[in-house]
């Protein structure tokens, strides 16, 4: 199903009703059709609701608004901070945002719960840990790590120089990854906090997408999707990435892979998207038409459909 979404595609999601798209005009549209004017402004940031029904958004002028197609909810207001990440956890049930240089938390089952933990610079992306405990967040000079709900802390820092600006912890909770401004890809055992040094890559790393039961992290940010192996207890230490879908015109902008399965969706800067199945080989076009670069991915848990947004607007759902 091909859509015309007439504005930059921020993020695209699945619920288990289908695709929704989070937008540049501070829309969030579903595959079913409803439009929901969520924000004054853009989305800049969008994540499933920990229920699993709706999407929340964090926008430029400071909100935080739940979508579903009945309409918006309103459940946190910045006055003008830009809310430019959310994470959240079904397991918690808790949200964290960025805004600005503190990290906040709340709790979709109580509304009278927050909590904020600074920071010395920005924070320019937050994470849950497989339990919804702890919370990664992304910063200048490395990662820090919070307890959700503990008020005073002093957070552990993961220290690594430079500016982060995307972060994710391992399914099995063993490690954290970090893509940076330098176009490298850092990370760290937490059980021993020995670094992992994953770098080589020719553009920004925008997606970091775990497939295959945690077993392997498929990043973008050169020619084709770069795999790295997690399985066993020292992930990818001593082990080398493997690339596929490799084509030098171009750069993969975004991926994602099946939580669940071997399949990944994959978008370049040319506007071509494809998909593939690492347990097999060869790769499937999704769109051969070059264009607008493509500014999100996402790929049901099973693998069975995917949905890809540009730059322009121009958006499809496609079953696999």
């Amino acid at each position: 199903m091909q859509i015309s979404l007439n504005a930059y595609v921020v993020s695209v999601l699945f619920q288990a009703s289908g695709a929704v798209f989070a937008l540049a005009d501070g829309t969030v549209r579903f595959e079913s059709g409803e439009v929901i004017e969520a924000h004054n402004g853009a989305v800049l940031s969008a994540a499933l609701h920990p229920s699993g029904i709706g999407v929340l958004t964090g926008g430029d002028d400071g909100r935080l608004v739940w979508s579903r197609p009945d309409g918006p909810v309103v459940l946190f207001d910045g006055r003008g901070k830009w809310l430019d990440a959310v994470a959240t956890s079904p397991d918690s049930g808790l949200i964290a945002m960025a805004a600005g240089r503190e990290l906040i938390v709340l709790d979709s089952a109580d509304p009278k719960f927050e909590r904020r933990f600074a920071h010395a610079r920005t924070v320019a992306d937050v994470a849950f840990d497989p339990k919804g405990r702890r919370i990664a967040t992304a910063t200048y000079g490395g990662v820090m790590l919070w307890y959700a709900r503990i008020t005073d802390q002093k957070p552990q820092a993961l220290n690594w120089a430079g500016a982060h600006n995307r972060a994710t912890f391992s399914p099995d909770g063993k490690f954290v990854l970090s893509s940076m401004q330098e176009n490298d890809l850092h990370g760290w055992r937490l059980s021993d906090m020995k670094d992992l040094r994953m770098a080589g890559y020719p553009g920004k790393i925008r997606s970091l997408s775990f497939m295959s039961k945690g077993a392997l992290l498929a990043t973008s940010g050169a020619p084709g999707v770069v795999i790295w192996p997690f399985a066993g207890a020292n992930g990818p230490m001593g082990k080398e990435a493997v690339e596929v879908g490799v084509d030098e015109n171009s750069l993969v902008t975004q991926c994602a892979g099946a939580q669940m399965g071997s399949r990944l969706i994959a978008g370049r800067s040319d506007g071509r998207v494809w998909s593939a199945d690492l347990a097999v080989t060869g790769d499937r076009p999704l769109r051969e038409t070059k264009g607008s670069a493509i500014s999100a991915v996402a790929i049901t848990a099973d693998g069975r459909r995917a949905a890809f947004g540009d730059e322009d607007g121009e958006a499809a759902v496609i079953d696999l």
